[in-house]
């Protein structure tokens, strides 16, 4: 099944996931676009079967009949495919799903938990990208977001407020650094 062209592949997934029919511990929409993303610009291949179960919290997920099932699975791909569609352009074309507050604040600490967990998938194959000055400059806002950032620093609310306002800033660039790091990589080989 084709998604019609009218169709936003991030609203038919919206509205499965926010449905009773959705696994209970399914990635909410901007988890998932992060785990995309990374799986879409990582140093490996990761195939579906191994990364849907990760998107429905290793339950199955509940469709009212085929017809949604191939909704919701052209949806996914759909939604895959534009990422990488995005970085195969010159400048990469990045427009990744944050949560806005009703006062318009954006939380993009879940986009960059779905990032890390594809991360975590293939730790061995991301650690030389760890390994590298600048490109364990490039996770950093990652990490921030992760809250993986050295507990020794205690921080008060308003500067850990402050330092992960500006890691969500400094987010699409990193991403973008990223995907450069890997797309080197790959072109040395």
């Amino acid at each position: 099944m084709v998604i019609a062209a009218n169709t936003d592949p991030l609203d038919v997934i919206d509205r499965y996931l926010m449905s009773d029919r959705a696994p209970e511990n399914s990635m909410g929409l901007s988890d998932l676009d992060g785990f995309l993303t990374a799986i879409a610009i990582g140093p490996q291949l990761i195939m579906p079967s191994e990364w849907l179960p990760i998107i429905w919290g290793g339950e199955n997920p509940k469709f009212k009949n085929t017809k949604e099932a191939e909704l919701i699975m052209s949806a996914l791909m759909a939604r895959f495919n534009e990422i990488i569609r995005g970085f195969q352009q010159t400048p990469p074309d990045f427009d990744p799903v944050f949560w806005e507050t009703n006062k318009g604040i954006v939380i993009a600490a879940d986009w960059a938990e779905g990032f890390n967990d594809a991360v975590i998938m293939r730790r061995y194959a991301w650690k030389s990208l760890f390994d590298d000055i600048e490109g364990a400059k490039l996770f950093k806002p990652l990490a921030i977001l992760c809250g993986m950032q050295d507990k020794s620093d205690q921080l008060d609310p308003a500067t850990e407020n402050e330092l992960m306002e500006k890691a969500a800033h400094n987010l699409a660039a990193s991403i973008i650094g990223i995907h450069a790091f890997w797309k080197r990589r790959k072109i040395a080989r």
